[in-house]
């Protein structure tokens, strides 16, 4: 790849001895990068700061033509919006923003324009959840829904996921799919409540006006189908919804 540039989101830091650190990033155009950014722990470094988790950043790496998705090297950072100190300091936003890019990560594949797709979908979270635009388990639940979808596991919501008739049931099958009609319906549903099932879908079309005037045990009701559905398709649970703050 040689030299290139491209602006990014940075989704995790791991140190690598003292002053060196392994960056996880989730560029534009490239996808899923991991690369060592020599020196920036140190005090006197100008881009340490700029290399913070939820940030958005324009980066410059090199990689040699060897390294194909190996290590790559960052040369240099720019700030686009600094998304992070806006979330550092209220919990509930941090740790819904820790599982907006722990699920990127995750999700980020090879395809360019399901790359793209994805780094919008996850700019624009994190943008919401840094203005306070809406609730952060709102926010978390519309990225996890959107970007299920663009890995094409959306869950049915109007429709039976097997048989595919139309219909609001009252059935929900993680196995299946998603909601599902009294004749395909296979032991061991969840059955959510009418209004859960409204709020999903209002959260997945972006129909905020909807999704803001939820209860809150609603809301409750639709994170757990979503993330029993997120994790029977990744195989894993993500390590931190559990300390999700969603008040």
């Amino acid at each position: 790849m040689g030299l290139y540039r491209d602006d990014a989101v940075v989704l995790r830091v791991q140190k690598l001895g003292e002053a060196d650190r392994i960056v996880t990033l989730l560029f534009r155009r490239e996808g899923k990068i991991r690369a060592v950014a020599k020196g920036v722990a140190k005090v006197t470094s100008r881009i340490g700061a700029r290399l913070e988790p939820f940030n958005h950043v324009d980066v410059q790496c090199y990689a040699s033509p060897y390294a194909g998705r190996s290590l790559h090297n960052v040369r240099q950072v720019e700030t686009i919006q600094p998304y992070g100190k806006y979330l550092v300091g209220n919990y509930s936003r941090y740790s819904c923003a820790s599982a907006i890019v722990e699920t990127a990560e995750r999700l980020s594949g090879d395809d360019s324009e399901s790359v793209s797709r994805l780094f919008a979908l996850t700019v624009g979270a994190l943008r919401s959840m840094g203005v306070g635009e809406h609730a952060p388990g709102l926010i978390l639940d519309a990225y996890l829904l959107r970007a299920m979808a663009l890995a094409g596991w959306a869950p049915s919501l109007e429709q039976c996921a097997v048989c595919g008739s139309p219909g609001e049931y009252s059935a929900f099958s993680v196995q299946s799919g998603g909601m599902v009609c009294p004749t395909c319906r296979p032991p061991g549903c969840a059955s959510p409540s009418a209004a859960a099932r409204e709020l999903m879908v209002a959260l997945l079309r972006g129909a905020w006006d909807t999704a803001d005037l939820s209860e809150p045990g609603i809301r409750r009701e639709a994170s757990g189908l979503i993330a029993a559905h997120l994790q029977w398709h990744t195989e894993r649970a993500l390590r931190s919804l559990p300390l999700v703050d969603r008040n």
